[in-house]
């Protein structure tokens, strides 16, 4: 499934932020860094959460469908009201903080677009034009301001995450490899001052994308603040086997953050997006595999598949295969 690239340009618009950034919001950032969770059940091992905007663009609708219709405790940022999360002006960061507050909500992290641009100097990536960013456009020159935008961000909600990309995907990403390295370590090494985990996704529009070359990655870069968002969806978009084959090969320590989702086989190498239970990836498998190995952290539902006719009757569906994939993993939450 391909998305068309929003038109509109972003602004980073740091403006009115201080009054947001509160010393306790530091420290609670700080100490919460390889704190197991507070579980919608108590028994759940996971933060399970939604990626706010799968479900609408209303967040107020978005939050109350999470915490009252879904029954979770966990929502993951992404963009709300039109605008990427790292577009919204101080009157609206603490619109969304009270929305939050009142439906008992806590942020699993900040679903930024940190890096999704073409690396300078590189050939120009086919995935450029193609990918949607969620309402926001960065290009390389920005992506320092991004960072401190979205650090600012986690002390305003609360969470010690931030996610990020590594470019868009290269026909050969080696030459430049190093270098876009060196510039994710400055990254971890910025995000550590705050005590705030970067969490680097693997995306199949970026230059890691599976679990081999995730785990590449987390070798050259060992800061242990450096972690993986690990999306076997993205993986299985690509062709690779993300478990067992791409999960074995990762460092389980290592895995800050999971997306859920699912995809079918398409002819002629191509997928489509699936609810979560209903393509190829073995849910089940990794879901008891990540239990076993000790993984506490964000567990998000992002739906990607729109067959219900909505985003949010989508997102619905594919909540419910996920509940009974858990339940078929013997995994209460």
């Amino acid at each position: 499934m391909e998305y068309t690239r929003r038109e509109m340009l972003a602004r980073l618009g740091l403006a009115g932020l201080g009054a947001a950034m509160l010393p306790v919001a530091e420290k609670s950032a700080a100490s919460s860094l390889m704190r197991p969770p507070t579980a919608g059940s108590a028994a759940c091992p996971f933060r399970l959460a939604v990626i706010n905007d799968e479900i609408t663009q209303d967040f107020e609708r978005a939050c109350q469908i999470v915490s009252s219709d879904f029954g979770l405790r966990w929502i993951e940022l992404r963009s709300m009201w039109n605008k990427n999360v790292t577009e919204l002006d101080a009157k609206q960061i603490e619109d969304a903080r009270k929305i939050i507050d009142e439906h008992k909500l806590r942020v699993t992290d900040i679903a930024s677009p940190l890096f999704k641009t073409d690396w300078p100097g590189a050939p120009q990536s086919s995935q450029s034009e193609k990918r949607d960013q969620f309402h926001a456009d960065f290009d390389a020159s920005a992506q320092d301001k991004l960072l401190e935008r979205c650090v600012s961000l986690c002390k305003s909600f609360k969470t010690d995450r931030i996610r990020c990309f590594d470019y868009w995907r290269l026909d050969d990403p080696k030459p430049y490899r190093a270098a876009i390295n060196a510039k994710l370590r400055q990254a971890a090494e910025r995000c550590a001052k705050d005590g705030i985990v970067l969490l680097l996704e693997n995306e199949m529009s970026c230059n890691t994308a599976t679990g081999e070359e995730a785990a590449a990655v987390l070798k050259a870069i060992p800061n242990k603040n450096f972690m993986l968002n690990w999306d076997p969806g993205n993986a299985a978009a690509l062709g690779s086997t993300p478990y067992p084959a791409g999960y074995e090969l990762l460092p389980k320590d290592r895995i800050g953050h999971c997306h859920c989702k699912d995809v079918v086989s398409k002819p002629d190498h191509k997928y489509d997006w699936a609810p979560v239970g209903a393509g190829i990836v073995d849910w089940v498998g990794q879901l008891q595999a990540l239990q076993r190995d000790g993984f506490h952290y964000g567990l998000s539902l992002e739906t990607h598949w729109h067959g219900a006719g909505s985003p949010e009757a989508s997102t619905r569906v594919s909540m419910d295969g996920l509940k009974k994939v858990l339940s078929k993993a013997g995994i209460s939450c």
